[in-house]
């Protein structure tokens, strides 16, 4: 390992000895000043797009917006070079260290369309995007490094910087074989399982339960492939990992049986459709519609606009009321009491005429209404009416309904009995016992 640090070092030593001629100092110059330009030129280009509002943009021109942001930058720092080696040949100067600088800069505008394009056929997502200049610039230094004929020595030095596992030889070179092959069949699998989920969802003869099955099924098995795949071009032996499985095994059944159980059930779920996306569902108080399944939980809107996230095992677990299982019809009850002075006929002719008055009540099955009973204070009735949108709620319509019975009742002056008791005195005590029981207080008027 000191042999490989010292040839290392000299073979650094050596390139820093290129690169003191008097004439590097003028090319630096050019490539500084051109990376200002460039800079200055990305910084103006943003800020014109930001006031111009992209997100109003359809999305083809917001896509022509972002790989213009993109490409500014080496685009323009290669026109500076271009002119600077110009003027610099003109004047007799050397310029190896520009005609080096030139494929290096459309390397870094090629690899940034290429990772732009990566992004484009994933789809939008933070994680790539956030990785987005992590993975363009990893690429172009592995390319900078082949191009000036670094990378043999680099790579050759990263192989003998290693270490014994068992039987095993483990070097920095082979982890970061293992780390790029990974990463190039996961993106692999997750752009073929992103096209698959595309051509489900167009697919008219599936429900929504069974496309959201076959993608969730479909993305797992690639991207398990895509591990197996990875390791194996590394040269790492398959059978080696049985002991790893069986110890993952009883770490499942121990530490991670709670995440075991949600991925288990979110399949249950999707392959037995009892729950499927647009569906309005109860889980204990919560209230909403259900608008993804998840692997481990399933996302549920409240009419307040709030997500929450409910694990899939408290949905097999607990009684879950499904409001849209079979059907989207929904009936609601608004119980009204009026007095017995009033006609109890007109008053349900005037409580259906409200119903079918209300946009949200459906015209089949028509609203009905019922005399339930002859209360203590006044008679009871009863509005039945059906909905099939229950998402945006039930509260709601039974307010409207119950305020549009108030102004009816006032108009047909239908009134609302108040409670009423009737108080029997079979006898009374005499008045001397009254009167002692009665204390007066007289209190001073100022």
């Amino acid at each position: 390992m000191d042999s490989s640090s010292d040839s290392f070092s000299a073979f650094i030593q050596e390139q820093f000895a290129v690169l003191s001629s008097p004439a590097i100092g003028m090319q630096l110059g050019v490539l500084i000043l051109a990376a200002a330009v460039a800079w200055l030129a990305r910084r103006r280009v943003y800020d014109y797009f930001n006031r111009a509002a992209p997100q109003a943009l359809s999305p083809p021109r917001q896509m022509l917006v972002h790989a213009a942001q993109i490409l500014v930058f080496p685009l323009a720092m290669l026109l500076g070079v271009l002119i600077g080696r110009g003027i610099l040949s003109h004047t007799h100067w050397k310029v190896a260290l520009l005609n080096m600088a030139l494929p290096l800069l459309l390397s870094l505008a090629a690899i940034r369309a290429l990772v732009y394009l990566l992004q484009i056929a994933l789809g939008p997502g933070r994680g790539l995007k956030t990785w987005e200049n992590v993975i363009g610039t990893v690429i172009w230094v592995l390319v900078a490094l082949h191009l000036v004929g670094w990378l043999p020595e680099l790579l050759t030095w990263m192989d003998e910087l290693a270490f014994t596992v068992g039987q095993a030889r483990v070097s920095v070179l082979t982890l970061f074989k293992l780390a790029v092959s990974v990463a190039v069949w996961l993106l692999l699998a997750l752009w073929i399982a992103r096209l698959i989920e595309s051509k489900l969802q167009q697919s008219l003869q599936l429900d929504a339960g069974t496309r959201v099955g076959l993608a969730k099924f479909s993305k797992v098995l690639l991207l398990t492939l895509a591990v197996f795949i990875a390791l194996n071009s590394v040269g790492i032996d398959l059978t080696a990992l049985t002991v790893f499985g069986g110890a993952l095994g009883v770490g499942l059944g121990f530490g991670l049986q709670r995440i075991a159980s949600n991925l288990i059930s979110g399949f249950i779920l999707v392959f037995e459709r009892s729950i499927r996306p647009g569906d309005v569902i109860t889980v204990g108080k919560s209230f909403g519609q259900v608008k993804e399944l998840r692997a481990r939980y399933i996302v549920v809107r409240s009419r307040d606009g709030v997500e929450m996230l409910i694990p899939n095992e408290n949905l097999i677990t607990a009684e879950v009321i499904n409001w849209t299982y079979s059907d989207r019809n929904v009936c609601f009850k608004v119980p009204v009491q009026i007095s017995y002075h009033d006609d109890p006929e007109l008053a349900m002719r005037v409580m259906l005429d409200v119903a079918r008055a209300n946009p949200r009540v459906l015209v089949d099955p028509a609203p009905g209404c019922l005399l339930i009973a002859f209360g203590e204070n006044g008679i009871d009735l009863e509005l039945n009416a059906w909905i099939n949108d229950p998402e945006a709620g039930v509260g709601n319509v039974q307010s409207e309904i119950l305020l549009a019975v108030w102004h009816a009742f006032k108009q047909q002056h239908i009134t609302f009995p108040f409670p009423q008791r009737e108080v029997v005195i079979t006898a009374m005590p005499p008045r001397e016992t009254l009167l002692s029981r009665t204390t007066i207080t007289e209190t001073p008027t100022p």
